[in-house]
């Protein structure tokens, strides 16, 4: 029997390797052709995260829920995600402080919006996005617009209607946030155009609403230096809403606000009261009446925490001890020497009264570094949380498990 030389025996070898190199290229072929996808990760039952989320994972690892609870991607891929609003379909609208507004939708249903359809470029700061019976409303920083029957018509985009021109084009705290309220009215802000002074003219540093069409525009409430974030009691129907304080006065003050807007005309303090009793350096003594008409808030939140997006928990996921809470987006501060925000916070509210103000989810901030900064959240009809992150451009799903 003739002896193999050892170039030879080399060339069987790599001749082995090449074809149990092409039985596995085909083998595994024929599984992404049946399936469409790789073999799910063989942990994520475990971890409860979807496979979709490891591109996320050094992140999610590290958020601090109460017990019970967990965090996962809903939805990425989406760049400096803000303002959300939730369809009866299950489309999720997203504004941008970008130029960009982006629909999200979960086509296969297996719990994740794998697809994103852009809406609109092109546009000033889009941030703030509401929905009334199948109409997409985006306000930018001067106007408001609406893309009528958007839900019949997506992935197709119609063509925008401009709803209102009214508002001013200073884009510091131009960035709106909007909402329909119960009395079917859309609310929309004007941010102070500045950090602080006396409003140029009464259209700033004050909250607006109108009809659906533009008009009957009136001044709902004012001394609001910047609200990013309303929502209005289930039982009662009040509107709360969230301001941010001023800056340049230290770390520890002013505080953020929570405040409570029963009625129309109330006066909220800025630019001369800030908190419940910190009179402004430069203007507190300015105020008309001593500042006996300022409303106080509900609930001074953290100093410089960025407090955006408010909901109040309408859902029955959460356990009931979270019925009717408010939950905060904390963005998180910006000049602060020892960061702080970068969460979700929870009001619990009784009759009317705001009864604690503690953190719910944490994490996002870990030893000084900030790993995502949460922007609004929204109730979704299974109970559950999203919130957005425009820092990573991600939706996160918030879920109760016992």
């Amino acid at each position: 029997m003739p002896v193999l030389s050892r170039e030879r025996i080399i060339q069987i070898m790599a001749l082995a390797g090449f074809f149990i190199l092409c039985f596995v290229l085909i083998s595994l072929s024929g599984y992404m052709s049946s399936s469409g996808s790789l073999p799910p990760l063989q942990n994520s039952e475990k971890s409860g995260y979807s496979p979709h989320n490891s591109s996320f994972d050094n992140i999610l690892s590290q958020i601090l829920l109460p017990p019970g609870f967990s965090i996962s991607v809903y939805s990425s891929g989406i760049p400096g995600a803000r303002s959300l609003a939730y369809s009866p379909d299950g489309t999720l609208f997203v504004g941008t402080r970008g130029d960009s507004v982006y629909a999200v939708r979960d086509t296969n249903s297996d719990g994740f919006g794998e697809t994103v359809i852009p809406v609109a470029t092109g546009l000033n700061a889009p941030n703030g996005v509401a929905l009334l019976d199948g109409d997409l409303y985006v306000a930018e920083i001067n106007r408001i617009l609406k893309y009528p029957g958007i839900l019949s018509t997506l992935p197709f985009i119609p063509e925008p209607v401009v709803i209102s021109t009214a508002f001013p084009s200073d884009p510091a705290h131009g960035w709106k946030f909007i909402r329909f309220g119960p009395d079917g009215m859309l609310y929309v802000p004007v941010g102070a155009p500045c950090n602080i002074c006396i409003p140029p003219d009464e259209r700033y540093a004050a909250l607006y609403r109108m009809n659906p069409d533009g008009t009957g525009l009136e001044m709902y409430a004012h001394g609001i230096r910047n609200t990013v974030g309303f929502d209005w009691d289930p039982q009662t129907g009040d509107l709360w809403f969230t301001d941010n304080g001023r800056d340049m006065l230290g770390d520890d003050i002013p505080p953020d606000e929570l405040n409570h807007a029963p009625k129309k005309g109330m006066f909220f303090g800025y630019p001369y009261r800030h908190g419940t009793e910190i009179d402004d350096p430069e203007f507190g003594s300015l105020a008309p009446n001593k500042c006996m008409n300022c409303t106080p808030p509900a609930q001074e939140l953290g100093p410089h925490v960025a407090s955006l997006g408010m909901r109040f928990y309408t859902g029955r996921m959460f356990p009931d001890i979270h019925a009717g809470s408010i939950f905060i987006a904390e963005h998180g501060s910006w000049n602060r020497k020892e960061p702080i925000g970068y969460r979700i916070t929870e009001v619990r509210i009784h009759n009317g009264t705001a009864l604690s103000y503690e953190p719910f989810i944490e994490g996002w901030l870990k030893d000084g570094k900030v790993y995502g900064r949460p922007v609004d959240l929204e109730i979704i009809p299974d109970g559950s949380m999203l919130i957005s992150d425009d820092l990573n451009g991600v939706i996160y799903q918030v879920r109760y498990n016992l």
